[in-house]
């Protein structure tokens, strides 16, 4: 009995310091951004914020899961370990909606698209990149050896090859992606973010496990993120051309703004990903 009062007693603090960082997270992002969520989501009802704002929540967690997977040193210090990776993990998420805007979603605003356009689309693909991020911060500081300076290494190494991907995207994809975004096309959105959903998996599958030199663990980053790189569209075109060779979902997203077949495609993605990780593992 006495253990499991233990346990319980445990798992609240944990609880407790989840939603501690959820909040500082929430108030982080009002600070960053030209906007306000609470009156964006209850005053305008703002569905494309809610789509990006959640995408940044999923993110925020799955550095606090990678965190929380650590060894244990004690209840003080594992509290103070994850929370304190957490809001180094909120802070990145961050920088990673900036490199979107920039780099990513290039060729038109985020903000402008999601607070006044109430763009959905440019929501989705917004959620996407927190949640690939995620995934690689949650990587790089999970395993042992690691530290600050890798965290920030592997998490700029993922940025760029978000980046590199979404060029990539657009080389196989027949619709213009930022044109189809910008015009308030949802189903395009969905399917872009799921693909870097999948790249996500992978780079945080690659930048986790123990630190044992910048050579052999950077090796291991690059050659996983190649080959997502290479397959992931490759995965989209057999999916479009054999699974559903009936339906061509190219005209479906960006022709029909069919949001069915987008959740389709994205899922493929995500779930390819998922089996990626496991072989190559």
């Amino acid at each position: 009995m006495q253990t499991v009062l233990i346990d319980l007693s445990i798992g609240l603090a944990f609880v407790a310091l989840a939603l501690l960082i959820i909040t500082a997270a929430k108030l982080i992002n009002d600070f960053l951004t030209p906007y306000l969520i609470d009156l964006e989501l209850a005053k305008k009802d703002n569905v494309a914020l809610a789509v990006s704002f959640s995408g940044y929540l999923l993110g925020v967690v799955i550095v606090f899961i990678g965190a929380y997977l650590g060894p244990s040193k004690g209840l003080v210090a594992d509290l103070l370990y994850v929370g304190g990776w957490s809001l180094f993990g909120v802070v990145l998420l961050n920088l990673s909606r900036m490199i979107n805007d920039r780099l990513i979603l290039y060729k038109f605003s985020n903000v402008k698209e999601i607070i006044e356009d109430k763009n959905v689309g440019t929501g989705a693909v917004q959620a996407g990149s927190y949640i690939a991020s995620g995934f690689v911060v949650a990587g790089a500081i999970n395993g042992q050896g690691g530290g600050l300076l890798t965290a920030l290494a592997f998490f700029f190494a993922g940025q760029v090859v978000l980046v590199l991907f979404g060029f990539i995207y657009q080389f196989f994809t027949r619709y213009d992606i930022h044109a189809e975004i910008e015009d308030d096309n949802i189903a395009a959105g969905i399917a872009f973010c799921g693909a870097l959903i999948a790249i996500g998996i992978v780079l945080g599958h690659a930048s986790a496990g123990e630190f044992i030199n910048w050579s052999a663990n950077m090796t291991t980053f690059a050659s996983e993120a190649a080959i997502v790189v290479i397959l992931i569209p490759l995965v989209r075109l057999c999916f479009d051309k054999i699974t559903f060779s009936k339906v061509d979902l190219n005209h479906e997203i960006s022709v029909d703004r069919n949001v069915g077949a987008a959740i389709l495609e994205a899922s493929a993605m995500i779930a390819f990903a998922s089996i990626l990780v496991h072989i190559f593992g």
